[in-house]
C-alpha cells in the first residue's frame, strides 16, 4: 500500500486525483499506474486501469487469477467491472468512496453472488493516509 500512496502523491502533484493502484503476483509487483484523466484527457485514464493493464502484458494473459490488486481508493463501477473481467483474486483499498465506489459504498460488485466471478476483499490498509492525501487535494481545489 505504501506504493499506492506514492503513486497518489504523484497523481496530486500532476493535478490529478490522488489515487494510485499496484498489481502483486507472489508477491512481486507486475503493473502499477496513478490517475491520468486529466494528462490523457479520458474518464478511462484511472489508476486501477492503468496498473491491470501493465500487469497483463507483463503475464502476457488476459487473466490475472493469481493476482492482488491494491489501491489507495475503493475501486469505482469502471475499474471494478475490469477487475471481475481479469478475474483477479483478491482487492485490497485503502479509502472508500463514498461518491463512485462500486466494492463497498454504492455496491458490492466484486463480490455479487450473480456474477460468475468473486474477488475477495479487504479495505482499510493505510485507510487514514489516503483519505488525508484526498482531503487535501480537494480542499486546495475549493481554495478553503
Amino acid at each position: 500500500m505504501a506504493r499506492c500512496l506514492e503513486l497518489a502523491a504523484a497523481a496530486a502533484a500532476a493535478d490529478e486525483v490522488p489515487v494510485g493502484a499496484v498489481v502483486v503476483i507472489d508477491g512481486g509487483a507486475v503493473g502499477e499506474g496513478r490517475n491520468r484523466v486529466e494528462e490523457r484527457r479520458s474518464p478511462l485514464a484511472h489508476a486501477e486501469l492503468e496498473a491491470l493493464q501493465q500487469a497483463l502484458a507483463a503475464v502476457g494473459e488476459k487473466r490475472l487469477p493469481q493476482a492482488v490488486l491494491y489501491s489507495s481508493l475503493e475501486p469505482c463501477f469502471l475499474c471494478a467491472g475490469a477487475i471481475l473481467h481479469a478475474r483477479l483474486r483478491r482487492v485490497v483499498f485503502a479509502a472508500r468512496d463514498p461518491k463512485f465506489g462500486a466494492v463497498r459504498s454504492l455496491a458490492t460488485l466484486l463480490e455479487d453472488a450473480r456474477l460468475n466471478h468473486r474477488c475477495e476483499v479487504l479495505e482499510g490498509l493505510g485507510a487514514d493516509a489516503s483519505a488525508e492525501l484526498l482531503r487535501g487535494f480537494f480542499r486546495g481545489k475549493r481554495g478553503s
